[in-house]
């Protein structure tokens, strides 16, 4: 519909071109990035606009969306929450909702039924991934796009560690796809509150009715607490799998994981259902764009979980990103392999931490060493390039991740296995690509001299094999050598995503149930040793130095969503054999290594949201002393090593350095580079960069600007805890940005900004 007297002729920048609707708390226009790419925005009502707690409510709404990759969800392009009317910007999905689709056409069925449940399901499974629990999935949140449904607004969301705003005597959400708890207890909703969404979700898609309708929303808000789903005009295969959704238990009900598999085993043709017609029991979907359900007797009410105590040496609470999984049931645990936490892994080396983001990286501590471009010179006929390099999924790009060695440039992510390109011009030699949809922080394992190790993501409508796993590629044909399933539980124990790592001519991976560390011959493939996880718990890689580690949490606190005090083994390189555990207090985030000992940071909670790291943990394995030291006040942002320094680059650009050893605040340099990755050093410096491929050269003695870039791509800000986008190699820069593409340049002759 054309703008309306009395709209804005722009917001932040963006030139509107239509209004797209209207809700409770705002109106949404279609808008153009400068190069063209249509964005939709969210302008917040002006009554809202001085409401505290609704502005609390807004940036959380950013912050979650934010948090997710985008690939099946709206990415945010851009965002003011503190402007004086609250915007934001995010992707523009073209396709009707699907309400309006029931509405115009009546109930899905067959082939067209069974690719929207799986999709949701892989939706969510995106969702949780990155610790977000959506609790609005209903049929006015699903965009039916050409590429498959994606779910929008993310406005009563909430981090799993973060505190939930619930609005004084109102219950937030939509009563016929809402959970029993979150009507009942709503601050402590979790990930299986969304399975049981999808599954009223189904039910609509299928029928073209919820299995709680009735005359009021009281009633159903009663109903979905209180009674038995109507699912007599369910097709009976989808039938099966919805109904374990529908417990009224979160813990009956299966995970997004089990969810895929059951989903993907369902036959292509569903078959009809018992209801027909366009609009026919068409839900009541009353309480759309926000709207605020205030009932005159609310549901019943538990008091919310009380938050986590903290000890005297760290603070307790829930797991960094909020990322720890439940363990999968027993009876899918060997059909079951995960599939999206991102894995990101190391190329561990004997020479320690280098200064290339350390344990941030998600490639190890010679990720940015190359043997042609030591100190400061460039590779042999080097001059600045752009590339963008095509992965399996060309419809929804992503970003790579670079490790340089020898005379080649090896990337991957975003749809590509594994990519060689020419250091000195940017041409590609082969490119391996992966089919499935990429995965935000999954990217290149690592090299060794003869092989390249990446990450294959199975296609969603492969009828079988593993969604993950790790493949072995040639690094001179990139001819694949051999490929095994991979799990990903760094992220559930870590905090950070890496679930293999090469050390020397080795790959060490978790196996795909979860239970054991691999060690496999990188070239080969043939394997040397197996380490089963310590009995009760669950546990990932983590390189310190020459040394590799094995970090562990209990099945207790992996349950409980709350990582709270981790133990640390040494995991001996030749047999895999685990040394002695060693505790540390508290939820740590493993950043890299300073002097022999790992660095971790110490999360600081508000309530259940994490509000940044207060502080600093370093683990001597040889000795298995644990150092505290703390922070002079709590500090938020992606933490990363390099050069020995502890770095928190904030989402708004500020970055501060600190002392691995003391704690002590080192410098804070305000930058221009919103949503900065981790550190990477080199030639005399400390580079930061965004998805939008700016860059910033800060000095490692003092923060000072050496210099800085303008954006390369049309990329997003914001994201939190990206590894380090800049790859060093004497005097080169190898960046990588949004949309696949990267670029290269000389840290002497860096491009001019503005």
């Amino acid at each position: 519909m054309s703008l309306r007297g009395g709209d804005p002729a722009e917001i932040g920048g963006y030139p509107l071109e239509e209004r797209l609707g209207s809700g409770g708390m705002g109106t949404v226009f279609l808008a153009r990035t400068s190069s063209g790419r249509p964005v939709a925005i969210k302008l917040i009502h002006q009554q809202f606009a001085g409401d505290d707690e609704f502005r609390i409510r807004f940036r959380q709404e950013v912050a979650a969306a934010r948090r997710v990759s985008g690939a099946f969800t709206a990415a945010v392009v851009d965002a003011a929450p503190e402007a004086d009317q609250p915007w934001m910007a995010t992707t523009y999905i073209e396709g009707p909702t699907l309400a309006q689709r029931i509405t115009d056409e009546g109930p899905l069925n067959g082939a067209e039924l069974r690719r929207l449940a799986i999709g949701l399901a892989e939706a969510l499974r995106d969702i949780h991934r990155v610790g977000v629990v959506h609790r609005d999935l209903k049929p006015s949140n699903v965009v039916l796009s050409a590429e498959g449904p994606r779910v929008i607004d993310f406005g009563i969301s909430r981090a799993v560690d973060q505190q939930t705003l619930t609005m004084t005597g109102r219950v937030i959400g939509t009563p016929p796809f809402m959970s029993p708890e979150q009507l009942q207890a709503p601050r402590g909703v979790g990930p299986r509150s969304d399975v049981f969404s999808l599954g009223t979700l189904l039910v609509y898609a299928a029928t073209g009715h919820g299995p709680f309708d009735a005359d009021s929303p009281y009633i159903t808000a009663y109903q979905v607490v209180h009674e038995e789903p109507s699912l007599g005009a369910v097709p009976d295969a989808l039938r099966a799998v919805v109904e374990p959704c529908l417990d009224k238990d979160p813990e009956r009900r299966p995970s997004v994981d089990e969810l895929l598999v059951l989903l993907r085993d369902l036959p292509s043709d569903l078959g009809g259902t018992a209801t027909g017609g366009p609009g026919a029991g068409r839900t009541r979907d009353m309480l759309t764009q926000h709207h605020l359900m205030t009932p005159d007797t609310p549901p019943p009410t538990t008091p919310p979980p009380a938050a986590p105590a903290r000890s005297d040496s760290g603070s307790t609470g829930t797991a960094i990103g909020g990322r720890l999984r439940r363990r999968w049931r027993p009876v899918l645990a060997a059909a079951v392999a995960v599939a999206a936490i991102g894995g990101g892994v190391a190329a561990l080396t004997t020479n320690g931490a280098d200064g290339n983001g350390g344990g941030t990286d998600g490639r190890g501590t010679d990720a940015g060493r190359s043997a042609a471009a030591p100190g400061g010179t460039l590779p042999d006929g080097f001059g600045a390039w752009r590339t963008t390099v095509p992965g399996g999924r060309e419809d929804i790009p992503d970003e790579l991740r670079c490790v340089a060695r020898d005379d080649a440039l090896f990337c991957g992510g975003g749809g590509v296995i594994a990519t060689r390109v020419n250091p000195a011009d940017g041409s590609r030699v082969w490119t391996a690509k992966s089919p499935g949809i990429p995965v935000q922080g999954m990217h290149l394992v690592g090299a060794t001299d003869d092989t390249v190790i990446g990450y294959r993501i199975a296609d969603q409508d492969a009828p079988q094999g593993p969604p993950q796993e790790v493949v072995a590629l040639d690094a001179d044909s990139g001819e694949e050598l051999w490929s095994t399933p991979s799990g990903a539980q760094s992220t559930a124990v870590t905090g950070r995503t890496r679930d293999a790592v090469v050390t020397g001519s080795t790959v060490v991976t978790v196996d795909a149930s979860n239970s054991r560390f691999e060690a496999r011959d990188a070239h080969s493939g043939k394997l040397a040793w197996t380490a089963p996880f310590p009995a009760g718990t669950q546990c990932a890689p983590v390189p310190e130095g020459p040394r590799l580690l094995a970090m562990c949490a209990t099945d207790a606190e992996v349950d409980a969503l709350e990582q709270r005090n981790p133990t640390l083994r040494t995991l001996a390189l030749d047999s895999g054999e685990l040394g002695r555990p060693i505790g540390v207090e508290g939820p740590a985030v493993p950043v890299g290594d300073a002097d022999g000992s790992l660095v971790l940071l110490s999360p600081s909670y508000e309530g259940t949201a994490r509000a940044g790291y207060d502080g600093v943990a370093r683990v001597d394995p040889a000795s298995g002393k644990v150092t505290y030291s703390r922070f002079d006040k709590v500090y938020d942002g992606t933490p990363g090593m390099a050069d020995g320094t502890v770095h928190l680059s904030g989402q708004t650009g500020l970055v501060t350095a600190f002392d691995p050893a003391t704690g002590r605040k080192k410098w804070e340099r305000q930058t221009g580079v919103e949503g900065a990755s981790g550190p990477a050093a080199g030639d005399g410096a400390v580079y930061f960069s965004s998805a939008s491929g700016r860059v910033v050269a800060l000095s490692p003695n003092d923060g000072r600007t050496l210099w800085s870039t303008d954006p390369q791509a049309d990329g997003l800000t914001g994201e939190q805890n990206a590894s380090p986008r800049v790859t060093v190699a004497g005097r080169a820069l190898f960046v990588a940005a949004d949309d696949n593409t990267l670029f290269a340049f000389d840290a002497r002759k860096p491009p001019r900004s503005g």
